[in-house]
């Protein structure tokens, strides 16, 4: 039944039985006991509201719980004009919280919490896991997202691991998870049988990013769509766009979309930018839809995207259509890429829904590398004067006002090292989620069937068995790759999941450095190193710079 038709109507009759109350005899406790627990029901029933337009359930039981909520409300309406109560307000109180927190789940575990009766199974309780399942519904995600954002999330892991070591049961977002850490379970995790795990992602970032997003897809329709980008990613590709970048000197966000289209106008490209910024501030956030919560203003913005986006798809498949487009941007590419029947090989919401993950992690992982290694550079003259020697050689072998080319990219090799070891210290992704298709066995323990995994990037980038003196910086670190152990190093994933835009960001990284060092200087404005992360790591203060030609500052 869906509750709500019966908790609204409930809870203002509470909220104006509080007013009469007041208004007839002054009493404050009526007024009080009436509008908090009638409230909380309004509440409970908006929640029910949300669950039960997410899901779309028979409108049919809508109907009948209408008539039958109806009726009870006139029963107590009547109750109520012949004694003055209708129910021990303790009793109110209780129920309508319980409702409320009831809904809250609902919305946060997918509506349909409770197992089909085939499903459900005694779990080996022996066998699972140490830890604990935490608070029901909220579990350790509160505690999660509070370290993050006070820049002590490794800290709050690493915590953790240290009490119930490489294996544990949580609950993070509302779902029952099993959190690994260490060589062992990242290799586990990027490179295990698709029938033996799926990628999952949290009810957020799903419902943000879409349910056709390539973190969402397993199987047959992920290595579809993975090598649908990966044709947009090639090499040839790459080259084109290192030449582009070296031509605009300058990232943004609307250049992954499509970097020779004129459409975008400047104040356009900001109104973008910032539904970005709302979208990557709800993606790890807890899945409640109420107007003041980072998840409802991401979920928004992600519709307005979207909306934008099935325009221009409709602009470039019209143009493809009539031969008038021979730009290969990210758009046009896909929509070109053919199946069977020469049909597209892409569905609108496949397409709509990976250019809005590759925007978010194309440009804005990129440029949190980019704005972590100008600090460092900042803070550290001696790092500074060997990139900058480097660059330099570079641009004194090509003639004066020669764009960049792919040949010089593989020469900046101290530059690299630097990135690399910046996402080594501060990750752009502090982790992420599997889901468990059957019963896997880690450890000695059982991963139960249905669970969440969740794993950490920083378990084995800041484990000082295998980078020695973790908390220093140190570039040479990766004179010799190959003496890093296999799956230890992941800020792009590992195995046949490592991320597909990995020389993408290895582009758009040298390409700006390159610019930055040999035609600017720059110093901090403030002396704040400290950061948080929403969920990228973001500087507190932002990365305030005095910056100027280098002739000049």
């Amino acid at each position: 039944m869906h509750d709500f038709c019966f908790t609204i109507p409930y809870g203002l009759l509470l909220v104006l039985g509080g007013v009469v109350g007041y208004a007839k005899k002054g009493s404050t406790a009526s007024l009080a006991g009436g509008l908090g627990t009638g409230l909380l029901l309004v509440l409970a029933g908006y929640l029910s509201l949300q669950a039960f337009h997410k899901h779309k359930n028979s409108y049919f039981a809508l109907i009948l719980e209408t008539a039958v909520a109806a009726i009870l409300t006139w029963i107590m309406g009547q109750r109520y004009m012949q004694t003055g109560k209708i129910m021990p307000p303790g009793i109110v109180a209780g129920i309508s919280l319980a409702m409320t927190v009831f809904y809250i789940y609902k919305i946060a575990t997918g509506g349909n919490h409770i197992p089909p009766k085939t499903e459900r199974r005694r779990l080996p309780l022996k066998r699972l896991p140490t830890g604990s399942l935490g608070i029901p519904v909220i579990g350790q995600s509160l505690g999660l997202l509070r370290a993050m954002r006070a820049n002590t999330a490794e800290k709050w892991i690493a915590d953790r691991a240290k009490k119930y070591g490489p294996i544990s049961k949580m609950s993070l977002f509302g779902k029952p998870t099993i959190f690994i850490h260490g060589q062992a379970a990242n290799k586990l995790v990027f490179t295990s049988d698709a029938s033996k795990m799926s990628n999952h992602q949290t009810e957020c970032m799903k419902r943000i990013l879409g349910d056709r997003s390539l973190p969402e897809l397993s199987g047959e329709e992920h290595m579809r769509v993975r090598k649908a980008l990966a044709s947009f990613l090639k090499p040839d590709s790459l080259k084109e766009l290192c030449r582009k970048d070296g031509r605009r000197n300058q990232v943004a966000p609307s250049n992954a979309l499509a970097r020779e289209t004129e459409s975008y106008e400047e104040q356009e490209e900001t109104h973008l930018f910032r539904n970005f910024q709302h979208i990557m501030g709800g993606v790890w956030s807890f899945p409640v839809n109420l107007p003041f919560t980072r998840f409802n203003r991401s979920l928004k913005a992600s519709a307005e995207v979207q909306r934008m986006l099935k325009q221009l798809l409709s602009e470039k498949r019209n143009e493809l259509e009539n031969g008038a487009s021979s730009h290969q941007d990210l758009i046009t590419c896909l929509l070109s890429l053919r199946g069977e029947e020469d049909q597209e090989l892409l569905s609108e919401d496949e397409i709509i829904h990976n250019i809005i993950l590759i925007m978010v992690a194309g440009h804005d992982t990129s440029s949190i590398l980019i704005t972590f290694v100008m600090q460092i550079l900042a803070n550290d003259p001696s790092i500074h004067a060997a990139v900058l020697t480097e660059q330099e050689e570079v641009k004194k072998s090509k003639p004066s006002g020669e764009l960049l080319t792919w040949e010089d990219l593989a020469k900046m090799k101290y530059t690299w090292k630097v990135a690399l070891e910046t996402l080594r210290m501060i990750p752009p992704a502090f982790g992420g989620f599997r889901k468990a298709l059957e019963d896997i066995e880690f450890e000695g323990y059982i991963i139960p069937k249905g669970w969440q995994i969740f794993w950490v990037t920083s378990m084995t980038h800041l484990d000082d068995n295998i980078f020695p003196e973790p908390s220093k910086f140190d570039p040479a670190r990766f004179e010799s790759p190959e003496t890093i152990p296999p799956y230890c190093y992941i800020p792009f994933g590992g195995g046949p999941r490592i991320c597909p835009g990995y020389e993408f960001a290895k582009i758009e990284t040298l390409v700006t450095i390159h610019y930055l060092v040999t035609q600017f200087t720059w110093q901090l404005c403030c002396s704040d190193n400290s950061y948080q992360r929403h969920p990228l790591p973001e500087p507190n203060q932002g990365l305030p710079i005095e910056i100027g030609p280098k002739e000049v500052l």
